[in-house]
């Protein structure tokens, strides 16, 4: 083998030393994710000096992921990590409120622990909520490493930047496409296959609102197609599947594409 290419292939592997573990990240998370919701969790714990003991081992991993990222991070890994601590709770809240919505929205679902357990909206979503918070607490690569831990297992890509609402429901989910700067109302329902994209636009306008806005209570079916920063769903519409929507829709509009 060439000596150069050799040398520079070992000093790639000796620079990815310094990017997260995606193995760690995914051990976090799983851990987390257990921690919020017991339908997701292996263990039954039976006091809570061994529940406190699985947060405080699973807290390490977190610590050790920011530790390893201080020199990129706007504040101390110590003090990221007690932000994100402390918005445990609001991320608890919003995502019981999600998977309320969806067994509220969908006739099939028959508990809310079938939600939580089976339904691939609701772990995408469950996912998003905290890449979404250390994305905004400055975590720079992590957020996007979890997002597609659950792109991987759902088809569903929701990329952390987007700001999505309360009560969101995810019906059926394979496919669907959330952008960076998309934004999402409240009580918003979306079925399989949609994306809300960009435009195509130049690399130095990838600082910019690339994405669509979703008022509040907008339902979006499956396969439906919303590009644009420019482009706004009005509070209350209704976009029919298969529809391609470049342009604002007032609220209360009823969308539906036909031959």
């Amino acid at each position: 083998m060439d000596e150069f290419f050799f040398k520079h292939r070992f000093k790639d592997h000796l620079r990815v030393e310094k990017l997260p573990s995606s193995l760690l990240a995914k051990e976090w998370l799983e851990g987390l994710l257990q921690f919020l919701f017991p339908e997701y969790s292996p263990v039954k714990f039976v006091s809570e000096r061994g529940f406190q003991l699985h947060y405080q081992t699973n807290d390490l991993r977190l610590f050790t992921i920011l530790d390893g990222l201080k020199d990129e991070l706007h504040e101390p890994p110590t003090v990221i990590r007690d932000a994100f601590e402390a918005a445990l709770p609001a991320i608890y809240q919003s995502l019981s409120e999600d998977a309320e919505a969806i067994l509220a929205g969908d006739p099939a679902a028959r508990s809310r622990t079938e939600v939580v357990s089976t339904y691939p909206g609701f772990y995408a979503l469950a996912v998003h909520r905290i890449a979404h918070r250390l994305c905004r607490l400055g975590v720079p690569l992590v957020p996007r490493i979890l997002s597609e831990i659950a792109h991987q297992k759902t088809g569903i890509e929701i990329h952390p930047g987007a700001s999505i609402g309360r009560r969101f429901c995810i019906d059926h989910g394979t496919g669907v496409v959330i952008g960076e700067t998309v934004e999402i109302g409240n009580d918003v329902k979306m079925y399989q296959g949609v994306t809300l994209g960009a435009l195509s636009v130049r690399k130095d306008m990838a600082r910019t609102k690339r994405h669509p806005t979703i008022k509040d209570r907008v339902v979006i079916y499956a396969g439906a197609t919303i590009l644009g920063g420019d482009t706004v769903i009005g509070e209350g519409s209704i976009i029919g599947g298969n529809t391609w929507i470049v342009k604002s829709v007032a609220e209360g509009s009823r969308i539906y594409y036909e031959k």
